[in-house]
């Protein structure tokens, strides 16, 4: 057995150990809070999840971190905070707590609509722990079977209400609650204030409930008055529709912006009946431009009916740079740098267009040996504030951009060099800040190869799907991402949701022309004296991560990613840059970049260096992450998946690399490795080191534990920012 082995035996057991007891370190005459239960006695269908933000003391169910703050010798010194910023305290119950949750619980109830609950608790001791159980009793509901409205008798008020009536969330037969009532004010006094009923709010709203009319059920009086709920009758006034007047526009001398851009994007005009939509609409619109740090959108009233607006603009720092860097070591020593460096300017021609220019590398070598890996890039990107050629008056909310970019990528590698140039034209945008796309309908790339090494050169000739992979090529085409998330915080505190989906479509439009056009010896179009390139391309990413723990300070994430490719038309095989990977600082992290698959394929001899690609890819990650102290935490992960090959018209690929069902399961690359990381706040450093546990490369697939640190075993990975 090695000492590796040895260690996490030990350490497994240790743990063992101290998980015996979770209350070694609570004082005399306390008990550790083990569990809550919410019991509803008369209705088995009711959601007792509604009561359960309620609980004015929670549990914490077992976590091997409780155990963790048990190892405190109670001394308070240095090892005692280490413990305590790792562990999890037990949760020490508190009798006072139970009465102020079944007072939450009652209150709740009425607000939801149950009048007169009932909540009893029961306490159950199990050495130190306490159960707590709330049997909750529903009072009695509602229907309400009519509803009155008492409307102002002056004014243009009341029309304007009337009209919009049917939208009521309010209806006969719904049961009467607080919270039907503030939901519904809420929502009419937004559509009244939409309407220019400027001063008007929820609080304008008064409510009257007779249940003794009716015996069972409630009679609903709805009154509008002209004075709040905090006034009296005495300061009435008609409830009038309010119109702009004057608006102006500040923003600090020292941003070099135009005006027409401020008065394109500005929808509030002079004369305009005013609302609140417009409002937001205008603050949306100038929000998204990123100039301005902050956007303030003042209304005060001017007259009887008039309101002056005034929108202040606080400048942003307009220009930057960014840098990003990975890199990675195996096992046999192959080291893998990739350096990302950029400049953006977010106003560069004072009109909200933004510049952005990127340089990338990506090196791989050994120390001590001529052979290695090159590759540079450089690209430009512009990005204007309107969506061309439609103007603003047909959009509402942030405008879409209008993108252009060109890329140049230079790659040296032993067997071959290679010269990339791309453009693309689309837009960019987002609706309601949760579903972010960018879609380019005009994508072209023209590739070029040079020296290939004459070996390198032999195994494409006897490999039709290298060589149709591996050859000068064409591709115009469209493409786009869609991009959904629950939460755009930079770093959420709060449980969140994505999904990405990537997609490429590219020679259908040439193949019109293809009758029209030069062909080469296999009967391909060409353009400029290339094939054109005729392929389909598609990827999907769903990720979850749950935030639990003190402060936040836990969380489990996960992804799925699926994705393949499939060359049709004019082509027998995708582009090699179109192909899928597997690998690396953010993939499957017990290999480096390139080196995982196809399939249960052994590695390809023709490239000095891995370059292990597919037409098809699926990978799931799981990762557990956890604070541990000071700016440090730490992580704990599992990575499985492999990239697969996809039989295509003219090739003929190894058996062992094609995706096959009944070989899926052994196909599978898993490891599981550990991370730490550096939270400086602004950037976010991290080094993981994955070891394997399933090779389908190798005759014997399954990895020993006893040889994970061995040559090709394991990899080491430093990166910026989470993988996933």
């Amino acid at each position: 057995m090695s000492r590796l082995f040895r260690i996490l035996t030990a350490l497994i057991i240790m743990l063992s150990f101290a998980s015996c007891s979770t209350t070694r370190v609570l004082q005399d005459g306390q008990y550790r809070l083990r569990k809550n239960k919410i019991e509803v006695t008369n209705d088995k269908d009711f959601n007792t999840n509604i009561l359960t933000p309620y609980l004015k003391q929670k549990s914490i169910g077992w976590t091997p971190f409780m155990n963790v703050f048990n190892w405190s010798n109670g001394k308070g010194r240095t090892w005692d905070k280490i413990v305590g910023r790792i562990g999890v305290a037990p949760a020490v119950y508190d009798a006072s707590l139970v009465d102020a949750t079944i007072a939450n619980f009652i209150e709740h109830l009425e607000y939801i609509g149950y009048y007169d609950s009932k909540v009893e608790s029961e306490i159950n001791l199990h050495n130190r722990k306490v159960d707590v159980i709330y049997k909750v009793t529903l009072g009695k509901r509602f229907p309400i079977s009519e509803i009155q409205l008492d409307l102002p008798q002056r004014g243009e008020f009341t029309q304007t209400f009337l009209e919009d009536t049917a939208s009521m969330i309010i209806k006969r037969g719904d049961f009467l609650s607080e919270s039907l009532l503030s939901e519904e004010s809420d929502r009419s006094a937004a559509h009244m204030r939409n309407q220019g009923f400027f001063t008007f709010s929820k609080n304008n709203y008064f409510f009257e409930a007779d249940t003794l009319t009716r015996p069972g059920s409630a009679i609903l009086k709805m009154s509008i008055n002209e004075y709040t709920r905090n006034a009296s009758p005495s300061s009435a006034v008609p409830i009038r529709r309010f119109y702009i007047d004057d608006v102006t526009i500040s923003y600090p001398k020292t941003l070099k912006i135009k005006n027409k851009i401020l008065t394109d994007l500005n929808t509030i005009y002079p004369g305009a009946v005013y609302s609140a939509d417009v409002v937001n609409e205008t603050y949306s619109r100038l929000s998204a431009i990123r100039v301005f740090n902050s956007v303030n959108i003042g209304m005060t009233q001017k007259d009887t009916n008039l309101v002056d607006c005034s929108i202040s603009l606080a400048q942003s720092k307009l220009q930057g740079f960014k840098v990003n860097f990975e890199t990675s070591v195996n096992s046999t020593g192959l080291l893998g740098l990739s350096p990302q460096f950029s400049y953006y300017h977010k106003n560069i021609f004072h009109g909200g267009e933004w510049l952005n220019l990127n340089f990338m590398g990506n090196f791989q070598f050994r120390f001590n040996d001529d052979v290695r890996s090159n590759e540079f890039g450089v690209s430009a990107g512009l990005s204007f504030p309107k969506f061309f050629p439609l103007p603003y008056r047909y959009f509402k909310g942030a405008i879409p951009r209008t993108d252009i970019t060109v890329s140049y990528n230079f790659q040296n590698r032993p067997e071959y060099t290679r010269n990339i140039i791309s453009t693309s034209y689309g837009y960019n945008g987002n609706y309601k800040n949760r579903l972010f796309y960018q879609v380019y309908p005009v994508q072209m790339n023209i590739v070029r190869l040079f020296d290939l090494d004459e070996e390198f050169y032999k195994n494409l000739a006897n490999d039709p799907f290298l060589r149709n992979a591996y050859q000068d090529h064409f591709d115009l085409g469209s493409g786009g991402t869609l991009y959904y998330t629950t939460n755009t915080a930079s770093i959420p505190k709060e449980t969140y949701f994505y999904s990405r989906f990537q997609f490429d479509l590219s020679g259908n439009l040439l193949s019109a022309f293809k009758p029209l056009m030069q062909k080469d010896a296999e009967g391909a179009g060409m353009v400029w004296n290339t094939p054109f390139s005729q392929f389909v391309r598609g990827e999907i990413t769903l990720g979850k991560t749950w935030i639990m723990g003190r402060k936040g300070g836990q969380s489990v994430a996960a992804r799925l990613v699926g994705g393949a490719g499939y060359a049709y038309g004019n082509s027998n095989a995708l582009p090699f840059e179109k192909h899928f990977y597997a690998g690396g600082a953010s993939s499957l992290r017990g290999w480096q970049a390139r080196t995982v698959g196809p399939g249960m394929a052994q590695r390809d001899s023709s490239f000095v260096i891995p370059n292990q690609t597919g037409d098809m890819r699926l990978e799931a990650n799981v990762e557990y992450r956890f604070d541990m102290f000071w700016k440090l935490a730490g992580a704990v992960f599992i990575d499985a998946g492999n990239v697969w090959k996809l039989k295509t018209k003219g090739a003929e690929p190894d058996e062992e690399s094609l995706f096959r069902w009944n070989t899926f399961a052994e196909s599978i690359a898993a490891n599981w490795g550990v991370g730490l990381r550096l939270n400086l706040g602004f950037l976010l450093l991290r080094v993981d080191m994955g070891m394997k546990i399933h090779d389908p490369a190798r005759e014997q697939k399954w990895v020993n534990p006893g040889t994970w640190l061995q040559r090709d075993n394991y990899a080491v990975h430093l990166g910026v920012g989470y993988p996933f």
